[in-house]
Parts: C-alpha cells; structure tokens; sequence
C-alpha cells in the first residue's frame, strides 16, 4: 500500500480479531523487553570469559543508547509506512545484533552486537503498544492491556533469572542463540495475524535532519555520561567536549522542531498538555523500574550473598504482583470517570517500599526483601496503563505512532541516565569496600545501593506529581 494515499477509516474489529492480532504482537514484546535485563545476572560471568570486567557496563549501555536514539523514528515511521513494515525490519536487525553477539570473540564485538540488537529493540516494544491504540478505544483498552503488561512486566523480571541461569548451566552464547528463533517465530507470527490490523496510514515527510540530529545529540550524551568518571575523569576534555556535542546538537534538533515543515515529533503533541503529564510520570516511573530490575538482582547477589540464578528468582515476586496490579488496574481504570486516584493511591505504597529499602540496605533480610518487592508491584501496576490510556485518549489516531515513540523515548533516554548514574554509585561504593576487610566491606557496599534506591523513590515521587497534574478527560469510544 503507499504510504502517500490516506486510508478510509477501518471497519470495526471482533474480538476475536483483536485477539489474533494482539497474539502477532505480543512476542515482539517479550523480546523487547527482556533484552533490556536479560544481561544483569549473567555480567560477570561475560567479564571473567573475556577477562575483561571495566567495560561490562556497555553490555547493558549499548543496547540503551540505540535503543533510546532510533525509537522516535520508529514512531514516525509506522505512522508512515504501517505497524508491520515497522515490525519486520526491527525483527531483522535484533536477530542479526544476536548473530554478532553469540558468535563474538571478544567484547568489542559483544558490545557492538548488542547495539545492532538495540537498533531494534527500539521498536520491538513500542510497536506492540501502538497496534494496542490501533485496535482499542481508550475506554475499551483496559480489556487487552493486561497482556501486554503481563508480557512486557513478565519478561523483564524474567530476564535476569533466564540469563543467569543460561550463562550458568549452558553458556552465556545461549542467551542471544535464542533471540534467532524466537525472531523467526516472530516474523511469522506477524505476516499471519496481523493481516486485520486497521491500517490508518498518512502520507508525513520523514524529518532525516531533525532524525539524524536527535541520534547524534543523545548518542553524544549517553557516551559523556557512561564514560565519565569510568574511562576519563568528570571534568576531563573528552568529556566537556562529548557534553558540549550533545548540548549543541541539541539545541539544533529543537529549532528544527520550531522550523521544519513537519517535524519529527508533532508540536501538537509537546503543546498538549495531557500527553505532557503522560510522557512525564511514564518516564520517571518506568525508568525507576527499569533501573531496580537491573540493579536489584545486584543488591542480592553483593549485598545478601545470593546466587546469580536465585538473585534473579528472587525478582520473581515483583513480576506476579506488577501483572496482576496492571491488569486490575487497567480494567479499574477503563471504568472509572475518576480513573487517576487508583494510580495515585497505589503510587505511595511504591515509593514507601522503595525508601524502606534505602532505609534497611544494610540489614536487610530476605523475607522483608521479598516483602517490600512485593509492595513495589502491587503498587507501580494501576501506573502502567494510565499513561498509554491517557496519551490516547488526548492525541490523533495518525499521530499515535509519533506519541508513543516519544513517550518511549524519553523513558529510555531517562532509564539510561538513571542506570549510569546507578552505576557509577554501585561502582564506587564497591571500589571503596574493596580496600574494607571483613564485614565492614558489605556494609560499604550496601551504601551504594542505598543511594540507587533514594534515586528510584525520587523518580516516583516526579511521576506521582505529574500524575496530580493530569487533566482528567473524559474516555473516548472510538479508536480513532
């Protein structure tokens, strides 16, 4: 179909329709977001290999920083050229970034795959979300979020047990081996069920200045923020120089927004002051989340002394109370003319569980642990679908596409910050212990995680007043 020709608007869908096309979406989203934390366990195992520890972090950074630049343009694209196009060549490049990575002699190559991989990742995710808003009214979407969220929440707590357990018992290899089949399940998947999928297609102008300025400028800053302080000191040359690219390339990318005839991402949806609000509690909530899947199966394993696979195991609670709570909490949600005081209540109890657990770093116990994490779920779960319902509900069915992928965009572009900013936390508080003999060495270490789990509870704090901000808009019936 081309792109340039409008699209009539789309019959209306079965349920049973929606279903099929949702299950053509849903293992894409599984591979998304595992990708994201499949790694966090298996790391030292990946560094003694290659007898190579300092440079572990671009393992998990890589895959962010390509993940986090080309997501907006993946928005904009299937706003152009439709969901599946988009789906199928992001398919192609996470299975290719697997190849490289299970065949890599050493960890220039390693990282390099993983790159590749996050050049697709950054729609694997997004594009799930999106066919969601092609296939659902708003009032209606609470029905089929909780597979998603079920999925989505599911792997990524998942990630750290399954890689664990695979670098542990088979090889670390075994982790992106698997990617080719299930990308190749994937694809097929696709080209069957989503053959009903609404098509709602508009001829845009592709914005490739404003798209290579937004790579260029956030590729500079995540390299200024993970190689600061590791590779050269805060204050060095390269780093004010790195600093200094990403900030004028920056300031170009917004007057190119200000002046391009259609813009990579729509004025209409930074103007709109809902999809603001949305994009910003998404963003400090979710990138709160995604640091503590990373970063809590550490905790374990260097502060309480568990295994790499029962760290990861030890995250299992969190994935059961987040997809319940998401899943109630989007049909709560669907229902209600006041659906923001559910998230707002149930984001207190996350902050809470997340200070407690900066308050007991160090003496911390694995019953409370499992406590507190269970908290964590229950509470951040009715957050999840409120944002995609409510960016929804405020922008056009042809902008969909530019929204989410700015919305997700900015999550990442933030999850990336905070997990560098985590990492250089853990890291010198691990250097310090180092030189501690005895049990004073694990308290020392326990305090950098404290501070990992002050940073998570403020970025709640952030969402939960974006939350307080949001207009409240009546839900639409329509999809469109």
């Amino acid at each position: 179909m081309d792109a340039r020709v409008a699209t009539d608007e789309p019959a209306a869908l079965t349920h049973r329709d929606s279903m099929i096309i949702i299950l053509g979406v849903l293992l894409p989203v599984f591979m998304g977001s595992v990708d994201t934390t499949i790694l966090a366990s298996a790391l030292p195992i990946i560094g003694r290999e290659f007898n190579d520890m300092q440079n572990l972090p671009w393992l998990v950074t890589a895959y962010l920083i390509a993940m986090t630049a080309t997501t907006p343009l993946y928005g904009k694209i299937s706003d152009i050229y439709g969901r599946r196009s988009t789906l199928y060549i992001a398919l192609a490049l996470q299975m290719t970034g697997s190849l490289v990575c299970a065949l890599a002699p050493n960890m220039f190559t390693l990282i390099l795959g993983r790159a590749i991989q996050g050049l697709g990742g950054g729609a694997l995710s997004s594009t799930g979300m999106i066919v969601l808003g092609d296939i659902a009214a708003p009032r209606d979407r609470g029905k089929y979020y909780a597979y998603f969220a079920i999925i989505y929440t599911t792997s990524g707590a998942c990630g750290p047990a399954l890689g664990g357990f695979l670098a542990e018992h088979v090889h670390w290899s075994a982790i992106f081996w698997l990617s080719i089949p299930l990308g190749t399940i994937a694809t097929l998947l696709a080209m069957v069920c989503l053959r009903k999928l609404p098509r709602r297609e508009r001829y845009h102008r592709l914005d490739f200045l404003g798209a290579a300025l937004v790579v260029v400028s956030t590729v500079a800053f995540m390299l200024a923020l993970n190689m600061g302080g590791v590779i050269h000191p805060w204050t060095s040359l390269p780093i004010i120089l790195t600093f200094a690219v990403s900030a004028v390339v920056g300031a170009l990318f917004i007057g190119r927004l200000l002046t391009a005839p259609e813009p990579l991402i729509p004025l209409a949806i930074l103007k709109d002051p809902v999809a603001r609000c949305a994009i910003a509690f998404n963003t400090f909530g979710w990138s709160a989340i995604i640091g503590l899947n990373i970063f809590l199966p550490m905790y374990l394993q260097h502060v309480m002394g568990l295994s790499a696979t029962s760290a990861g195991l030890g995250l299992m609670i969190l994935m059961v109370t987040l997809n319940t709570s998401a899943g109630l909490g989007g049909l709560v949600i669907s229902r209600s003319v006041h659906y923001k005081r559910l998230p707002m209540i149930s984001l207190l109890i996350t902050i809470a569980a997340v200070a407690t657990l900066a308050w007991r770093a160090d003496s911390m116990t694995l019953p409370l642990f499992e406590v507190l994490v269970f908290a964590l779920g229950l509470g951040f779960g009715p957050v999840a679908p409120l944002a995609s319902v409510s960016l929804q509900n405020t922008v056009a069915a042809h902008h969909f596409g530019a929204s989410v992928g700015t919305m997700n965009f900015s999550r990442m572009l933030f999850a990336t910050v905070l997990i560098a900013a985590f990492g250089a936390l853990v890291a010198t508080s691990m250097t310090t212990a180092s030189a501690v003999p005895g049990s004073a060495q694990a308290a020392m270490e326990a305090e950098g995680f404290r501070f990992v789990f002050i940073g998570a509870a403020l970025s709640f704090v952030i969402a939960l007043i974006a939350i307080i901000r949001m207009e409240e808009k009546p839900l639409r019936a329509g999809a469109g």
